[in-house]
């Protein structure tokens, strides 16, 4: 989406209430879409020149659920909503507060947290047992871990010889058939 300065908008906007040319028209002239054009005018005649400035669009929840209660119990559009509220982004983010909450409630309304999530994640350092000194407990966790890994070295040395000898007992080639 292409971003226009404040100077610009308001210069359409006053363009289309001095009456000359429709807004369709001067949205046509302008390179514009109608909608873009017709928000800027909404918005302009509802909240003034604060309406065309450029601002932060991070809301709260319980500011979300207010607009989504108004916009139900005045029968607001989506559209009329975000012209009343002055929000950015226009009916679409009415409609993805409303769908989000349709389907996860108000919890899904909290905003979500910004950026990459950490590459690795940080693990916990295991607690020492009382009595026991970090060498002792990693003395313990080595042998523990040598034992398993024995365990599985023989249970892979039996399955191997299990392979072979069902192989060797399989019958070899195809007999020829007596006809």
């Amino acid at each position: 989406m292409e971003k226009y300065d404040e100077s610009f908008k308001l210069k359409m906007v006053q363009k289309y209430l001095g009456g000359q040319i429709g807004h369709k028209a001067l949205a046509k002239q302008a390179g514009l879409g109608a909608t873009q054009l017709s928000r800027w005018i909404h918005g302009y005649q509802m909240h003034g020149i604060k309406a065309l400035r450029k601002k932060r669009s991070h809301y709260s929840v319980q500011f979300k659920l207010n607009v989504l209660a108004q916009a139900k119990e005045q029968g607001l559009s989506d559209s009329q909503a975000a012209v009343i509220f002055d929000l950015r982004g226009g009916s679409d983010v009415v409609a993805r507060w409303r769908r989000l909450y349709d389907q996860g409630g108000a919890q899904a309304l909290q905003p979500k947290p910004r950026g990459r999530p950490p590459k690795m994640p940080t693990s916990k350092p295991t607690p020492i047992a009382p009595g026991q000194t970090k060498d002792s407990q990693t003395v313990e966790s080595l042998r523990k871990e040598n034992e398993a890994l024995r365990a599985e070295v023989a249970y892979l040395k039996k399955l191997e010889a299990l392979v072979q000898a069902s192989r060797q007992a399989a019958p070899k080639g195809r007999k020829p058939s007596s006809s």
